[in-house]
């Protein structure tokens, strides 16, 4: 009876330290995981802040920021709370153990290999460029703030993409390096595209080309340059420029003139014969000044003719055209030039009384 009694007693304590294990454990981890019964008021002990920003603050609590920019890599999860009495007596499963330096080295290597940086983030698929970036322990990526509100909405901790639970999150810097990386090189790109540029523009300007047609162009160019420097280093004053080089060139011509005149000589006999004749073939019989008749060339005049047919006699020019002897000189007196031209042809000429 006694030892029945001893063996009752005994499955008794064993049930009630059970049951009083499985209720804390139930207590501290499924209903509120700060809740505890040492505190006689039942108080949560590590309450929440308040204020957002605060919160936010000892979230952000990681390695002091030195510089303005820190890229060493932390644990993002806080440390695990200590094993329940269910736990301890092997009634219910104990949490797995945290990951150790190198596990998180290879998870880092495996996330590399699959270029999870490179990638933009799966749940706002964005780049990441210089935004907080999270690593899983499942070896995937994303925006820091993104996994916080997927864990939010959710109400769980499952990775989005691989559904794995109870993962633990490390803060990397990868993306940020890659984005940086990117940018010197765009910016190197740029550079050596302006200094080739720049090098072909002077190369253009000095070298000729061997095609013809941009050989052309290319002697253009200069012949334009040649121009515009001409006239930029000319006077300011254009009209009296130009007004100097009409005087130039009427003064060249004047003496062009002269020298033509000088150079006409006398006609002889045989010359005023086929001048004469020239007249009589072109058959005209007024004088152009007075546009009145004419004596014909076939016709001398008589020694005892009258006077007033002596004063209009006629005048053949070198050039064969006929005048009135006394419309010649009256144009000849009117004449500014000491060596007047002919009414018509404007000609140097010699004249002769017929």
């Amino acid at each position: 009876m006694a030892m029945r009694k001893s063996l009752k007693s005994k499955t008794s304590s064993k049930l009630v330290i059970t049951s009083v294990a499985f209720q804390d454990h139930i207590t501290r981890t499924l209903l509120r995981p700060d809740f505890s019964f040492s505190d006689p008021l039942l108080r949560c002990k590590g309450k929440a802040p308040r204020n957002p920003q605060a919160r936010g603050r000892e979230e952000e609590k990681g390695p002091q920021r030195q510089g303005g920019r820190d890229e060493r890599e932390y644990v993002l999860d806080p440390a695990s709370p200590p094993l329940t009495l269910a736990q301890k007596m092997g009634l219910v499963a104990s949490p797995a153990e945290r990951l150790t330096e190198d596990e998180w080295t290879q998870v880092k290597t495996r996330s590399v290999q699959q270029g999870e940086s490179a990638q933009p983030c799966a749940i706002c698929r964005e780049e990441f460029h210089l935004q907080p970036q999270v690593l899983v322990s499942c070896s995937h990526v994303f925006h820091r703030a993104c996994l916080q509100a997927f864990e939010r909405f959710s109400g769980r901790k499952c990775c989005p993409l691989c559904r794995r639970e109870q993962y633990e999150t490390r803060v990397i810097h990868d993306a940020a390096r890659l984005f940086r990386h990117q940018c010197a090189t765009r910016i190197q790109a740029c550079w050596r595209g302006y200094v080739a540029r720049k090098w072909y523009r002077c190369m253009r300007k000095t070298i000729c080309p061997k095609d013809k047609r941009l050989r052309r162009k290319f002697f253009e160019a200069k012949l334009q340059e040649l121009n515009d420097s001409f006239v930029r280093y000319c006077h300011t004053d254009m009209e009296a420029f130009l007004s100097d080089i009409d005087r130039s060139l009427s003064s060249s011509r004047r003496v062009f003139q002269q020298l033509e005149r000088k150079s006409v000589s006398e006609p002889q006999e045989n010359d005023w014969d086929r001048i004469q004749s020239q007249v009589i073939q072109r058959g005209v019989w007024d004088c152009p000044i007075c546009l009145t008749a004419l004596c014909s060339p076939n016709l001398p005049t008589e020694a005892g003719g009258s006077n007033h047919e002596q004063r209009r006699r006629t005048v053949l020019l070198s050039c064969s055209h006929l005048f009135h002897h006394l419309c010649l000189e009256a144009f000849e007196s009117f004449a500014a030039d000491s060596r007047p031209s002919c009414p018509l042809c404007r000609s140097v000429y010699h004249k002769k009384l017929i």
